[in-house]
Parts: structure tokens; sequence; C-alpha cells
């Protein structure tokens, strides 16, 4: 059978991209390969929790997936239907106006070749989707209110919002501010990855029923590893199920995994582009933990109340990174008598720029990726941090702040930027604007893996709208 339509994954990519080219397109054969397999959230807790489940065979150790060659930096990723939307925490601002801009306002890297405007509507329509908490106010533009009303501030936060407004407000998020239909209330429990009251937005309890949809057929297990090409056309997708070689026929290949496995099959498939797989990334993670004299920072309703932009925007960036503020809810203690409560969490995230020290490449194994990150952070990311060191005392004036201590930085974002960047040409990038490959016509590249650049915010809404986006211009 040869199907209209491939799609490798079943993460945020490819859902919104099936859920727009769905609306679009009827009397299509679809033909959908995931790596992993369906685990449902009751089992998953239940493997959380040390309970014994039949499903627990069916989890792959991501660390297995992939070589690590600096090991020292970790790349977490989830397999399984639903992809990321099983570890993911829910945080989803937008991306900024000149996120995709650094370039023509900054003199930094390159510009995107597309605009926040072009993404606009896909936002909006994604945030309804998800069912979003969010502020009344942010600091990028918008032209309706959220879905759900905004998380609860704490008494700091409150402090700081009556300073800096929409500056520092409630963060946007996918965990419900109020229960849905299929999601209850969160509870700020600080355990997102696995959501134990199912609050957050998750591919499963989403009511996107793209995989339910006669048109599409599912193969779990399915490890993709290259395109069958000729004339620089693909025409075959390759794969192993149960041990087996098996291929599928299609006339259009969607690529909507993560960025090492969307460069693994690109560069098993005759990609000759040599930017494929190189400057990937992720963003910067420090935290910062605040003593705080006589205040307790207890009444927020979710995980991160809320986001900072006073370091984000400006001509600094001429020099050094935007800084994203997410104020952590966790149950912090702080070990003083009568000051149990007295402490608030800052994570400081800041933007990275591509670099070619950083990349993916094939190994022996046609399964499984190797990934180097060699250059490590940019100098225009760390520079950043001794900035907003310099800054934050000032920042948080209006607190009474004790001490301010920092922390390592993370280990990791949870977020693998880059690999197949978009742009103009083949000569600057692997995709255009619309995520089609510049070189093999009939393969589209979805997720992370196309950013030009790598904001300071939270990647999960912009990856869904690219995808939505893809959807609507190329079919």
């Amino acid at each position: 059978m040869k199907y209209d339509l491939v799609v490798v994954g079943t993460g945020f990519a490819s859902t919104f991209f099936l859920k727009k080219y769905l609306q679009k397109n009827t009397n299509k054969k679809i033909l959908i390969l995931e790596r992993g397999h369906f685990v449902p959230h009751t089992e998953r807790m239940k493997i959380k929790r040390g309970i014994a489940s039949d499903y627990e065979k069916l989890f792959e150790n991501y660390k297995d997936a992939y070589i690590n060659n600096t090991p020292h930096k970790a790349w977490m990723f989830s397999t399984g239907f639903g992809g990321s939307s099983n570890c993911w925490w829910g945080c989803t601002p937008r991306f900024m106006p000149s996120d995709f801009k650094l370039k023509s306002l900054y003199g930094v890297e390159n510009d995107w070749p597309l605009e926040y405007a072009d993404l606009e509507p896909y936002y909006e329509e994604i945030e309804e989707a998800m069912a979003m908490s969010g502020p009344a106010e942010t600091m990028f533009p918008r032209k309706n209110k959220y879905p759900q009303p905004p998380h609860l501030l704490a008494p700091p936060d409150k402090i700081l919002n009556e300073k800096y407004g929409k500056q520092y407000t409630s963060q946007p998020t996918a965990r419900a501010r109020q229960a849905t239909g299929k999601r209850n209330q969160c509870i700020a429990s600080s355990i997102c990855d696995s959501c134990p009251v199912d609050a957050k937005f998750t591919i499963e309890n989403s009511g996107i029923d793209v995989y339910k949809n006669d048109a599409v057929e599912v193969v779990y297990g399915a490890q993709v590893y290259s395109l069958s090409t000729l004339a620089d056309e693909a025409h075959k997708i390759n794969f192993i199920k149960d041990g087996k070689e098996e291929s599928a026929e299609a006339d259009v290949f969607i690529l909507g995994a993560n960025p090492l496995f969307n460069t693994n099959i690109l560069l098993h498939s005759g990609d000759k582009n040599p930017l494929t797989g190189k400057g990937f990334g992720e963003q910067l993670g420090i935290q910062a933990v605040i003593d705080l004299k006589d205040l307790s920072n207890r009444g927020g309703s979710t995980w991160v109340n809320a986001n900072g932009y006073m370091l984000y925007d400006g001509d600094h960036r001429k020099e050094h990174a935007a800084c994203l503020i997410e104020t952590n809810n966790a149950p912090y203690i702080r070990l003083e008598k009568d000051k149990w409560f007295n402490v608030m969490s800052f994570r400081l995230v800041f933007e990275d720029l591509p670099q070619a020290g950083n990349y993916i490449t094939t190994t022996n194994n046609k399964l499984i990726p190797q990934v180097f990150y060699n250059a490590g952070r940019s100098q225009y990311a760390l520079k950043a941090f001794e900035e907003a060191k310099r800054k934050l005392p000032s920042i948080l004036d209006v607190l009474p702040v004790e001490k301010i201590k920092y922390r390592q930085a993370f280990e990791t974002e949870g977020h693998i930027l880059g690999g197949t960047r978009m742009g103009e040409t083949a000569q600057d990038s692997v995709v255009n604007k619309y995520s089609v490959h510049h070189q093999i016509k009939n393969i589209i590249v979805l997720g992370a893996s196309t950013f030009t650049t790598y904001s300071a915010s939270n990647p999960t809404l912009t990856v869904a709208a690219l995808a939505m986006l893809a959807a609507d211009k190329n079919f």
C-alpha cells in the first residue's frame, strides 16, 4: 500500500501537524510510525511509585538510544506515544517577536525566515486546544484572553508584579488552573514530569483524537532509520519493527522525532547539506535561591507561579543573551527556625546560540545517533549570567532580601534544539520557513530541530505552532 503521508512520532509536533492537516484534508491514507509504545498515565504513575506494571517492559531508557560523547551534558527525552508531553512541565510562554530577529535587531547570529505574526494565529489555536491558563497582560502581543484564568501568585510574586506589571506576571501554562473535562486542577505538587493528578496537557488526555481518525494507522515499536531517495525525492521510509526490516511508500514524509533522530534519519537518507546535525544545543538554566527576611513564600497555585522579563529584551542582546525568569513554587524549606518558608527560587533561563562544535552525527548502528557537545555554552549565554548576577539585587530591591545564592548550572533544560535549522536557502539552513527540506522536497521536518536560534522561552508552544504552519501552508 502507498500512503499519502507517513509521519514519524506522536509528540507535540506530529500531533498538531495532524490536527491542522486533517482539518484541511479528507480521504487520505496516513501511516504513523512511533518508536515507543502506548503506556497509559495510570500505568506510568504505578511505575513511578514502584508498583508492578506489565507496561514497564515497554519503556526505553533514553540513555540507551544514543551515544553521548560529552557525558557531562545530559540530553533528556521520552519515547512512546505522546513523546515529550509525558515528561514536560507544561510551561507555555510564546516567543517574543524579537526572538525571531536577532540579526536585524542586534547583529547576532541569523534571523528566522519567519516572524512572530506568522505564528500568532497558531499560537492562539494551540492555547485554546490546551486550555491554557495565563495572565490578562503579557509581554508578547495577544489578541484574546487565555482560555483559563491565571494561576495564583505567592506574596513575593505579588510585590514584584506590583512593581513591574506585565514584566513580572503569572506564567502562561498548560497546567490546568481549573478542572476540564479530561484534566484535573493543578495542585502544585512539583512533580510535573509525571503529574500525579493528570492536570497538565498531554497528547493522551488532550482530546485531540487525531490518532483515532479512520484515515490514520499507527504502528508502535517502529524504529525509523532512513528514507530511500531517488533524484532528491523520497519514495520509501525504512524502519525496524520486532527485529525485522520493514518499509512503507508514501507521497510525503513528515519527520516529527526529536533533533537526535530527525538528524540521524536525514544523514542516512542522502542528505548532502553540511549543516545537517550542526549547531544543536539548548538554553542555559541556573537556579538562584533567595532568602527573605520577614516574608513567607506560600500561596501560589502551580509549580512555576510567574515569569519575569526584566532581563529579557533590549540592546543588551547585542552583547549577551536574553534571560527569562521562572519563579518556582516548589515547597522549598529554609533550614532556619521561624524562617521555614522565607525563601524563593528563581530559575534563570538564558538563550544560547548554535555553535558548529556542538553536533549530531551517525554511528555504525543505523538506529543510534551520537552527539558531541565540544563547544559547550556560548560566551553570549555565559556573559548574560554574569550580568544577571550583577543586576538581580536591584531588580529585587522591593523584597526583604537577605541573601542570593547561585547553584551550578542545571544538567539540562530538557529541551534539545537545532540540528536541522530553518532559513532562506540551503547555504544557511536545512529546511525552509514551512519546514520543507531544501534538498529532498517531499520531506517536512518538524520539531525543535528546525529552530534557527534558541530563545530563552520554553520551546513547546512554538514547536506546535511551527507544525501547524507547515500543515497549513504545504497542503
